[in-house]
């Protein structure tokens, strides 16, 4: 999940002379491999500060080292640097890459540097996120956040209580991956924003503290909640230390993202259920379709290609299909 505040270009430029680095030396090689080592690929991350995208980061990069290819890496310095990003596509562009693989930071200020990429034949390829429009990319492999915010959703109404009073602990609505959770989870629940069961609401930035401190608020105001919605699973963590602080210990809560330590958390009954992503898998399937692009010229399919969800609860309910903490502890974010 990404924020979109944009740094300042001047000081992208400087910090972007650090971010770039190849992946694999000169003499690379792979076996039975569609490329070679005269092919060098792009990755633009997000902050990888943040271990979802350092994963995704570390998956794309393996799996194109395995493929016998170079890589030049960049990454944004702070949640919703942009500019950075821009000044490493430029140096892409000019470096004569093959294709480029982006997590963009502002669903925007990226599309004209990408137009210029593939106005020069550069099969760019964004992940984990869109470009607005999402045809500003060839293609795209993200998670699907409106089916995974409509999973919890829905495993929330069967789950909660008869008369639900529910906190949404939200992200700024206007990143693309938030939106989407935020409106899956409502459609999965069957309700809409205004509806008198949302008992508050609070932006968050999507980390335990903030997560604690918003749900600290909306309890001051609306003691008797008793579900809670959360971005991601920090935020959950920190909701849960104010729900507990406050003697509550039988609330629903309900997150996003997979993560080894969040999965642990389902298990801990921290969190109810979780919606796992697999960033590994959205790396490894952007690696395939440049090696596919590379090989005959055949680009992958427009648009947002999903990479999967899958629901993690130990309190499965009937009707939804989902796996276990255990099952969850084995395959978090697709790296194990």
């Amino acid at each position: 999940m990404k924020v979109n505040r944009v740094a300042a270009a001047a000081l992208a430029a400087g910090i972007f002379l650090t971010a770039t680095a190849c992946g694999s030396d000169d003499s690379g090689s792979s076996s039975g491999s569609s490329g070679n080592s005269d092919v060098t690929i792009g990755i633009v991350e997000l902050n990888l500060s943040n271990p979802f995208f350092g994963t995704l980061q570390k998956a794309t990069e393996a799996a194109a080292t395995a493929k016998g290819w170079k890589t030049m890496k960049a990454e944004a310095k702070v949640p919703g640097d942009s500019a950075t990003q821009v000044t490493a596509i430029e140096n892409m562009i000019a470096n004569k890459v093959k294709a480029i693989v982006l997590d963009p930071a502002n669903p925007t200020a990226l599309n004209p540097v990408v137009k210029k990429a593939r106005d020069q034949g550069i099969l760019v390829i964004t992940v984990n996120a869109t470009l607005t429009p999402i045809e500003g990319a060839d293609a795209t492999f993200a998670t699907d956040n409106t089916e995974a915010g409509k999973l919890i959703g829905q495993w929330a109404k069967a789950s909660a209580p008869a008369n639900p009073r529910i906190a949404m602990l939200d992200f700024d609505l206007s990143d693309g991956p938030a939106g989407g959770r935020h409106n899956g989870f409502l459609e999965g629940y069957g309700i809409k924003d205004g509806d008198p069961s949302i008992a508050g609401a609070a932006l968050t930035k999507g980390t335990i503290e903030t997560g604690q401190s918003a749900m600290e608020n909306l309890l001051s105001a609306h003691p008797d909640i008793n579900v809670v919605y959360t971005i991601n699973e920090p935020v959950a963590r920190g909701a849960n230390t104010a729900l507990k602080n406050k003697g509550i210990n039988n609330a629903t809560v309900v997150s996003v993202d997979g993560a080894c330590s969040g999965v642990q958390d389902v298990k801990d009954g921290i969190i109810g259920a979780t919606a796992m992503q697999f960033p590994s898998k959205m790396g490894e399937l952007a690696v395939d379709a440049i090696a596919k692009y590379l090989a005959d010229g055949t680009k992958p399919t427009a648009g947002l290609n999903d990479s999967g969800t899958t629901l993690i609860t130990d309190k499965p309910v009937d009707g939804l299909e989902s796996q276990t903490s255990e099952w969850g502890l084995q395959n978090c974010w697709g790296e194990k």
